[in-house]
């Protein structure tokens, strides 16, 4: 498994940190976590083209998480350089079905891929769930942001890599984490800065430590991180590696 961060920032527009977006490529397959504002792009800058990618794993709905799924869609439509013959997959949670009527409502056939392009598959944000998209297994598990809100856990050849998307503290995250090779965490705030529904180093510290994962990779920053020491208060609870994610990095497991 190989992960490029694709933008390890926020909703907050900035040149150094791209709104969340991270390409995930298992042997052949180009899966993305999230497509936030920029995501495209970025994806182009990796020598990428959109037709090779295979599947978008939604965490959420919220802008910065989804927003470039209105020119990925569209671009379906092209009938000038651009010709997609082959289908993609879209997880997301319960929801997304209305999610996707708001944006036909507004944009019309233009986010409407041709017909047998894309899967949708909706997974409960309930319950975990589990399910083969060969060659890798993904696990889901309902977090603490919004009601739609999922962890994904990805296994291939025994490694493992956990996405928490954005989220609280939460056993669910711990239970989906266990033991993972890499453990991908948003850090929103510094400590002293919390926000409901969003980490700190020390939560995530917790989370990591608690789920005893191998790695631990920081990210979705607000600019106050990068004015803070992370490291010492995820130090606290966590003794394993800890990485902080800038835009471009790449990872192999």
């Amino acid at each position: 498994m190989r992960l490029t961060v694709l933008g390890s920032g926020t909703g907050w527009p900035r040149l150094e940190r791209g709104a969340p977006g991270y390409l995930l490529q298992i042997e052949k397959e180009n899966i993305l976590l999230d497509i936030g504002p920029g995501t495209i792009p970025r994806i182009l800058k990796t020598g990428l083209t959109l037709p090779d990618i295979d599947a978008i794993f939604l965490s959420h709905f919220h802008p910065d998480h989804v927003t470039d799924l209105i020119p990925f869609f569209f671009a379906t439509r092209y009938s000038l350089g651009y010709n997609r013959q082959k289908p993609f997959l879209l997880v997301a949670g319960d929801g997304f079905s209305s999610f996707f009527e708001g944006l036909k409502s507004a944009f019309g056939k233009w986010v409407v891929p041709p017909l047998g392009l894309l899967e949708i598959q909706e997974l409960s944000c309930t319950y975990e769930a589990a399910f083969m998209c060969p060659p890798f297994t993904v696990r889901s598990a309902p977090v603490k942001h919004n009601p739609e809100s999922l962890a994904y856990r990805f296994e291939y050849q025994g490694k493992s890599l956990v996405y928490s998307g954005d989220t609280d503290y939460t056993e669910n995250l711990v239970k989906l984490a266990h033991e993972a090779d890499l453990l991908i965490l948003e850090c929103s705030a510094p400590e002293g800065m919390k926000k409901e529904g969003h980490l700190t180093p020390s939560l995530c510290g917790r989370i990591a430590g608690e789920a005893r994962v191998k790695k631990l990779m920081l990210t979705h920053f607000y600019p106050p991180c990068d004015e803070t020491d992370l490291i010492s208060p995820c130090r606290a609870f966590y003794d394993g590696e800890i990485i902080l994610a800038i835009d471009f990095l790449t990872f192999e497991l």
